[in-house]
């Protein structure tokens, strides 16, 4: 996702209702921002270079750290968080090409970008790499679920090719969404302060649909990962609590948890006021008397904070796993031990089936 700081617009000659430069008064901006400005350069560029070596980092020991694996529910996994980290790495990538140049060369949106081609591909990126961690969070979560819950399913468990087709399939899914607006369901508009493009939250037909579909989307899968994480969580403190179990290693089940509950909240925090924020101000505009034409400064400046704050879900997401893993943990945790697998909820598993179960 994008910074979102940046100065005034340099003029929106050709503005209009239905271009991507009408749905914020760029003169008021021009005033307002001028005394005050949002935030330095200097600020935003270490802003979006700690986010990106963070995520080169974690990328680097997830490499590292799926060499050594053998277990392939672990793998798997990882391939699930390295298809988050890449794209966490690329959303930053992408969106700050275009919006730490602005801030620098401050260019004219309506004489560069008069096709408004470049406001369109930006508001894409923030679509895209704003709803795939969402829904990998969800599929993580899901998959996590079904290999604790369903331990007679790990026959039958996601390899990492049958993996990478999952991501493969998220990311289409999130590409195909993104498109929307250039295929005429809603468009997208340069947003206040005038450096990034995003969907637009003004109360015609399109724009409403585009904007619940991409809201309530994300909203469902936060709580999806809730429900399901909720549940594996409750399934591991069974099995912690089980005495008679038959022992095995499972501290990476528990690792993973850690991790995936940790993104859960983080996505949550960063997500939800930014979505919620999305269907009142879409369902207030409907009910209003007045067809809006502009988007109201207030508004303007929310969604604004809203998006910094979805911001540093890019950032956090890779020191999740960089800080909660095994080697991390017990170290600052050493009384970490061998606890008995999940599979021990279920004695009755004949033998040759129990470890086949615990060889995965």
């Amino acid at each position: 996702m994008g910074l979102g700081t940046a100065g005034p617009l340099n003029g929106s000659r050709g503005a209009g209702p239905g271009s991507c430069f009408g749905a914020f008064n760029s003169s008021a901006s021009l005033n307002e921002t001028r005394p005050r400005a949002i935030a330095s350069p200097w600020f935003s560029t270490a802003f979006g270079l700690i986010g990106l070596c963070s995520n080169l980092f974690a990328l680097c020991v997830l490499l590292s750290s799926s060499r050594q694996l053998s277990s392939r529910a672990r793998s798997s996994f990882l391939v699930f968080l390295c298809g988050l980290v890449v794209t966490d790495f690329m959303g930053l990538l992408v969106t700050a090409s275009v919006i730490i140049p602005y801030h620098f060369i401050k260019f004219d949106w309506a004489e560069v970008d008069a096709g408004c081609h470049l406001c369109n591909f930006l508001g894409f990126s923030m679509v895209f790499f704003g709803q795939c961690p969402l829904l990998l969070g969800a599929t993580m979560a899901g998959e996590r679920f079904v290999g604790i819950n369903r331990p007679f399913s790990r026959s039958s468990s996601v390899s990492k090719r049958r993996a990478w087709a999952i991501v493969g399939a998220v990311w289409a899914f999130c590409c195909l969404l993104g498109l929307l607006p250039v295929l005429g369901l809603g468009r997208y508009t340069l947003q206040f302060p005038g450096s990034w493009c995003f969907l637009t939250l003004l109360p015609d037909t399109g724009n409403v649909v585009f904007c619940l579909l991409f809201a309530f989307l994300g909203v469902f899968s936060v709580l999806l990962s809730f429900v399901f994480n909720t549940v594996s969580v409750v399934t591991l403190c069974r099995v912690y609590h089980d005495r008679e179990s038959v022992q095995r290693r499972r501290d990476s089940e528990v690792e993973m948890m850690v991790q995936l509950v940790g993104i859960m909240i983080i996505a949550t925090i960063c997500w939800m006021p930014l979505l919620i924020f999305i269907i009142q101000t879409v369902l207030q505009q409907l009910r209003a008397p007045e067809r809006l034409l502009t988007l109201p400064t207030e508004t303007q400046k929310l969604l604004l904070i809203y998006i910094r704050m979805v911001t540093w879900n890019q950032i956090l997401d890779p020191w999740v796993y960089i800080l909660f893993r095994r080697a991390v943990l017990r170290r600052v945790y050493p009384s970490l031990r061998a606890r008995p697998s999940i599979v021990s909820l279920y004695p009755a598993l004949n033998p040759s089936l129990r470890r086949k179960l615990t060889q995965e």
